[in-house]
């Protein structure tokens, strides 16, 4: 009997191990989308990004550029960025000399982990991603890969990593790490300067040993990636580090999609967009509140969103599948900016009203409704249209938009001239009446031309058309005459810019609906939606963030739906601005 009942219990442990070992993620993409994605992240929606480090001591860059590639910026002798480091340093010596000065601006004398906690608490947030190490190498623990190149023996003195997590979780909150692959300033392998394919050396014995090392001490939920563009995903061993993290974390973790060329696992992160049409895969937009990440003092305050911009653009990637990683940029001393603080918790205070809508919610078959918009300028000069973050007018939406552009050229002699096009989406030039370059393609140098001759003062009539899609924005015009070097096209233009304002969005929940309102509810006025579907004649309908009871509402059989506010007080209407949502009880559609 006891030899029975030991051969049983030898056999249920066999097969439990076999069980262990086969739900173990494998070094393969096909495992690692097989084992999927948590679902808390797709709940979560809102998660705050903190990009702190030696970079934010001078805190500056162009007015569109990214705060912490300051080390690059000196790679690159950029003008701008050596004159800040004058302050610092003596910038006839070489970079990581440079560099190595800022350690003794870095205080964070007036850090407290458990405020930024709170703060980020309040602002709604469900997880933190900080920046562990970016691209200069720094790391904001102690890491045994860099002895003398970290925030404990160095700096502030102090373990970000480590008190910053705690605190994070204290709160209740998610804790993720941001983690750059390569480094610029690593004698292994110095990014963007080195051969990429010369970078086995510094992957296997750096770059895995230290990301195991960080994973293993910390066990963060989110890992998200960086830098991988210059290389593959198995010049990265991206497929076996990723494996590693699930099984040592658990079936909380969750990676992003930034491994290297080929990687083909991990949430998506559109950078500065109006997200991405991607309900199958995780996604969440990563995104500052102005347009740079680590700390810019060189930023306009038109560069930052306003609180109306932020919380509708939420809505919107909400409202589309996704979710942000909403970006704060601390000062050197630890503390941040007033007008980020104000950002968040403005943030926070229409979610606690609103949260229901958001939270766990999914797209509806319509996830938003917009109106068409127009606006026309002049301006004189070279048709060089560059944007890369926000939108070229505040209005504007970040994608999906069309420019169109016309001027008279005047040809300065005879010759032959040859015009060329350069964008990157869909650009169309027309030179008197007749197409004559058509353009859909990346940034290339050999782009071809369209050659006219024209008299000494001829005009040329120029019209051209440009259609973005996604996440950058640039269309040029040049000219070259008889063979000479190709110049920007310069005269006086007049352009008009139209996009697709949004007027409402939605989103599903249970048996919920709900109706996101851009514009104010006029009491005196019932709201008017076309095109909606037939509601449940037991629905109710409410207002959140008001007791006033249930709104009155009526239908038609074409699905236009009338909605009466003359009951809400103009207060509330005031205090729920800038989008007002509507929960929709008794969802689904019926007769």
């Amino acid at each position: 009997m006891k030899r029975n009942i030991c051969v049983l219990l030898w056999i249920m442990m066999m097969v439990t191990t076999g069980f262990a070992q086969e739900t173990k993620v494998q070094p393969t993409w096909e495992s690692l989308n097989e084992r999927g994605y948590p679902q808390w992240f797709s709940d979560a929606k809102l998660g705050i990004f903190v990009h702190w480090g030696l970079y934010s001591v001078p805190a500056y860059a162009s007015k569109e550029g990214y705060g912490e590639w300051f080390y690059r910026g000196l790679m690159m002798k950029d003008s701008g960025r050596l004159a800040a480091m004058s302050y610092y340093a003596d910038t006839t010596k070489p970079v990581f000399e440079q560099y190595s000065e800022l350690t003794k601006y870095w205080h964070a004398e007036l850090w407290n982990p458990d405020e930024w906690a709170q703060l980020f608490k309040d602002a709604g947030a469900k997880y933190v991603l900080l920046v562990t190490k970016h691209h200069d190498g720094y790391c904001l623990w102690d890491s045994p890969q860099q002895p003398q190149w970290n925030s404990v023996v160095s700096g502030p003195h102090r373990n970000i990593v480590e008190d910053l997590t705690k605190a994070v979780r204290k709160s209740g909150l998610r804790m993720g790490f941001y983690y750059s692959l390569p480094e610029w300033s690593n004698p292994r392998h110095i990014w963007m300067e080195d051969p990429d394919n010369e970078i086995s050396d510094y992957v296997d014995n750096y770059m895995i040993p230290q990301f195991k090392e960080l994973v293993d001490r910390y066990k963060p939920d989110v890992i998200f990636s960086d830098g991988d563009w210059n290389n593959s995903a198995e010049q990265f061993r991206s497929q076996e580090i990723i494996s590693w993290y699930y099984n040592t974390v658990g079936p909380d973790a969750i990676v992003n999609n930034r491994w290297g060329n080929g990687t083909k696992h991990g949430f998506l992160t559109p950078e500065y967009s109006a997200g991405i049409a991607n309900t199958k895969i995780p996604w969440a937009e990563c995104r500052g509140i102005g347009r740079s990440f680590g700390l810019n003092r060189n930023e306009d305050l038109s560069n930052y969103l306003t609180d109306d911009q932020l919380i509708q653009h939420f809505v919107e990637l909400v409202a589309h599948g996704g979710g942000m990683t909403l970006n704060v940029g601390p000062n050197a001393d630890g503390t941040i900016p007033f007008i980020q603080q104000e950002r968040l918790l403005n943030l926070g205070k229409w979610l606690k009203i609103n949260g229901n809508a958001i939270y766990g919610s999914k797209p509806y078959t319509i996830p938003c409704q917009r109106v068409e918009s127009i606006t026309t300028h002049s301006f004189s000069g070279p048709l060089q249209f560059d944007w890369v973050r926000n939108a070229p007018l505040k209005d504007m939406p970040v994608d999906n938009f069309d420019i169109d552009w016309s001027g008279t050229f005047k040809a300065p002699s005879e010759g032959v001239y040859r015009f060329k096009a350069v964008a990157n989406d869909e650009m169309t030039v027309v030179g008197d009446g007749d197409t004559i370059l058509y353009y859909n393609s990346a940034w290339a140098e050999n782009t071809p031309w369209y050659e006219v001759h024209l008299a000494k003062d001829q005009n040329y009539q120029l019209d051209v058309s440009y259609h973005e899609k996604d996440l950058e924005a640039t269309a040029a015009l040049y000219v070259s005459v008889d063979g000479g070097e190709f110049q920007p096209v310069s005269t006086t233009w007049t352009s008009a810019m139209s996009w697709q304002t949004t007027t409402r969005c939605f989103t599903t929940k249970g048996n919920n609906l709900y109706i996101f309102e851009f514009e104010y509810p006029d009491p005196e006025n019932p709201l008017v939606i076309y095109d909606m579907p037939i509601l449940n004649r037991n629905a109710g309908m409410r207002l959140l963030g008001t007791f006033q009871g249930e709104l009155k509402w009526k239908q038609d059989r074409k699905g236009r739906l009338t909605i009466d506010f003359s009951k809400v007080s103009a207060s509330d209407l005031h205090n729920l601005a800038p989008v007002w949502v509507i929960e929709v009880g008794g969802f689904p559609t019926g007769e």
